[in-house]
């Protein structure tokens, strides 16, 4: 990449007789900063989520000062711009440096300002940058009222700065860690609204209470001159922890599949269970209890009394209308058809192309998928809101085993930001809470396929006696959740409708996941689509 060329380089590309606090105001800056320099810097970034498209130009759409005591550096919101005539907002802090050892990777652009060589670089990269941001949030004062609006829980209280650090490697964020304590969550996508982590997170913690959410401790906003609120920055606890639900989850299915030998069982022997029935531990098989181990049936008894716990608060909100339960009704249904059925017609579409890509079992399974797609698109379209008697309420929205965090066998839920693919508005549609069971659901059913794709060298069996073990254990485990999950929810009364209902939309919400997961899986890695289809293939032929 030429273009690349001038951001290693020293020599000033802009030099400037006006000092850094009205940078922003020159014209010819601006102009320059955009260019190529700024595109080529932002083509790098993990948390560019542009890269499959294809990058026409930036604007500055909006440009602001975070500062205390005379330091100021500048909060940026890029407008990207795209060919295919759609745009992106990106949040980007910076600051100019002079220190010519400083920031070699992350350096914007050489620019000299009244004489004074140096450069731009991100402006996280700079601790004293993230102690000012730290400062303004922990002295926040209620009912802020300016540009850019620091405000504090009242569980922060007294905390000074001794340290930070980034977080490690994040696709779509930006994560700071203060003190070894808090987490500081810069979102780099910006949307022309609050986001629904900072919604849900502060909701969680002020006013419900809910115990196993890393607790709310302040946020950052921006009220842009549109007068829209805009999320820039929220801060948590950090809970510590023995990493994600996935890995931990992985490691115990490695264990329950080495068991096939070592305990010498029999796959063709093992007793199944009806697809969605509910179970307690009790009513397992015990050959299964042999086979899996009590512990898992256990963590999974735990993790779908949090779920219930979550939606439960989520649930008994009456004050505040972005959290009041709502009813099925006419606008709710023909909003989730048209999504629905653009999101199949899509999917088709890239199934269609790529069937010479699979074989064996995930070709079969392809084929079944094309052959019934007019079945498939009318169970989409069969949604009808009349025989609906459950709430809809706020909902995670993306939520799988890698959102969940593992900590003395208990569970702690993150990241509330929603489906990625989905607009801000999508997001925050009350939806059935049943709709976050179905994304823990696929997450089990990923697992169980993961781990045999990845140790399948170490296990004697073929691997489709594997995969039929598999699909044994993903029924008890999914029976068990929903046993315990439906008696906890029911005992604190969030109405999820009547069974048959919860059924309907269960399998209505899995199939919506898995179609989801199909895209992405024939598009990166289509040696797993065998997942997603299989999973379309229990729903439908269930």
């Amino acid at each position: 990449m030429a273009k690349h060329a001038s951001i290693a380089s020293t020599k000033p590309l802009f030099e400037s007789n006006d000092s850094w606090e009205v940078l922003l105001d020159n014209e010819a800056f601006v102009e320059i900063f955009l260019s190529d320099v700024l595109e080529a810097y932002i083509l790098q970034q993990r948390w560019y989520g542009g890269k499959s498209s294809q990058l026409k130009y930036i604007e500055l759409a909006e440009y602001f000062k975070i500062q205390q005591h005379g330091e100021i550096y500048f909060g940026l919101i890029l407008e990207v711009n795209f060919v295919e005539a759609f745009y992106q907002h990106y949040f980007l802090p910076i600051a100019f440096v002079t220190d010519e050892n400083f920031a070699q990777k992350d350096r914007i652009l050489p620019i000299s300002i009244q004489n004074k060589d140096g450069f731009i670089i991100d402006a996280v990269n700079l601790e004293s940058f993230r102690k000012l941001v730290f400062e303004r949030i922990a002295t926040a004062q209620p009912k802020d009222t300016t540009k850019v609006q620091y405000h504090k829980s009242l569980l922060f209280e007294n905390i000074t700065y001794n340290s930070s650090r980034f977080m490690g490697l994040e696709q779509s964020n930006t994560s700071l860690v203060y003190n070894d304590k808090y987490v500081l969550k810069f979102f780099r996508r910006i949307f022309g609204d609050k986001n629904p982590d900072y919604e849900m997170s502060r909701f969680l913690s002020e006013k419900k209470e809910f115990k196993n959410t890393p607790l709310y401790l302040g946020s950052i906003n921006l009220v842009d001159s549109e007068n829209t609120n805009i999320t820039i920055g929220l801060m948590q606890e950090m809970i510590p922890n023995e990493g994600d639900a996935w890995d931990y989850m992985l490691k115990e299915l490695h264990k329950v599949f080495s068991n096939l030998e070592y305990k010498k069982i029999n796959i063709e022997t093992l007793p199944n269970a009806e697809l969605y029935q509910r179970l307690t531990i009790e009513g397992i098989a015990p050959q299964i209890i042999d086979w899996a181990g009590l512990n898992l049936f256990n963590q999974v008894k735990t993790l779908a009394k949090r779920t219930a716990e979550m939606h439960i608060a989520l649930g008994s909100e009456f004050e505040e209308t972005a959290f009041t339960p709502a009813h099925f009704n006419g606008d709710y249904e023909v909003w989730l058809k048209n999504k629905m059925l653009y999101q199949f017609q899509n999917r088709l579409n890239i199934i269609e192309n790529s069937l010479d890509k699979l074989e064996g079992l995930a070709a079969n399974l392809a084929h079944e998928f094309l052959d019934k797609k007019n079945s498939i698109r009318k169970r989409f379209v069969n949604f009808d809101w009349t025989k609906l008697k459950g709430e809809r309420i706020r909902i995670h929205g993306d939520y799988h085993l890698g959102q969940v965090l593992v900590k003395d066998s208990d569970f702690y839920i993150l990241d509330f930001e929603g489906e990625p693919e989905s607009t801000i508005r999508d997001r925050k549609v009350k939806q059935p809470p049943l709709k976050d069971v179905a994304g823990l659901f696929r997450s089990f059913h990923y697992a169980i396929y993961a781990n045999i794709f990845n140790n399948i060298s170490k296990y004697k069996e073929s691997q489709e006696s594997l995969f039929k073990a598999g699909e044994v254990l993903y029924r008890y485990i999914t029976g068990l959740f929903l046993g315990t999950y439906v008696t906890e929810t029911q005992n604190a009364n969030l109405n999820l409708g009547y069974n048959q209902e919860r059924i309907f939309i269960l399998k209505y919400c899995l199939l919506e996941k898995a179609v989801y997961e199909l895209g992405y899986e024939l598009n990166s890695r289509p040696q797993w689509a065998v997942i997603p289809l299989k999973g379309i293939s229990n729903i439908i032929n269930h």
